[in-house]
């Protein structure tokens, strides 16, 4: 390996060790409690090594959300493909909410907070395109329709991940919440 090439590995293993880092503060105290300072603490390098990598903690809560999206991407396709066909709609669902429950801080910084990540947009990354390709996914083969049918139920879904993250709506019917969800978008026409 050359000293360039070690060079670069080390580099992108302080990049990535700062987004882990901020991910792991924000779920554990808030994206409040995520600044430079902390981060730097955290990390155990300066202030300006932290802007070396990132131009601002609003880049930084990006980085969270781009790499949160790719996992539940992996979480969606693991859910979608384990599964029959007909059942791929209620897999996704299931697996959307589980994430966003189970990373709370991360799902903000993906679906709630402002971002300069661009949406359906030529310059959308790939682990965007990938999650909501899988939502389509479970509607069948890409289309118009089966792309329109994933917005909404992407909606629907953050919707109720919101809503239970707030208390706003009781989680003891969240399984008969589902159902009729995937019942609403089964008979969706074709």
């Amino acid at each position: 390996m050359t000293a360039t090439e070690r060079r670069e590995r080390q580099r992108a293993e302080r990049h990535q060790l700062i987004i882990t880092a901020a991910r792991e503060l924000a779920e554990a105290e808030g994206w409040d409690a995520v600044t430079t300072r902390k981060l730097a603490d955290k990390v155990e390098y300066s202030q300006p090594v932290l802007y070396g990598h990132f131009a601002n903690m609003e880049a930084i809560r990006d980085a969270v959300a781009i790499e949160g999206i790719a996992e539940m991407a992996e979480q969606l396709r693991e859910a979608r493909l384990a599964v029959p066909e007909s059942e791929a709609v209620r897999a996704i669902c299931t697996a959307y909410l589980a994430f966003a429950a189970a990373h709370p801080a991360a799902y903000q910084a993906m679906f709630s907070l402002p971002t300069q990540v661009k949406w359906a947009h030529a310059e959308t990354p790939a682990p965007l395109r990938a999650a909501f390709g899988e939502i389509v996914s479970a509607f069948g083969t890409y289309n118009e329709q089966n792309a329109a049918l994933a917005e909404l139920i992407w909606g629907s879904l953050h919707g109720m991940a919101v809503l239970l993250r707030s208390g706003r709506i009781p989680q003891d019917v969240q399984e008969q919440r589902l159902d009729l969800l995937v019942a609403l978008f089964a008979n969706a026409p074709a």
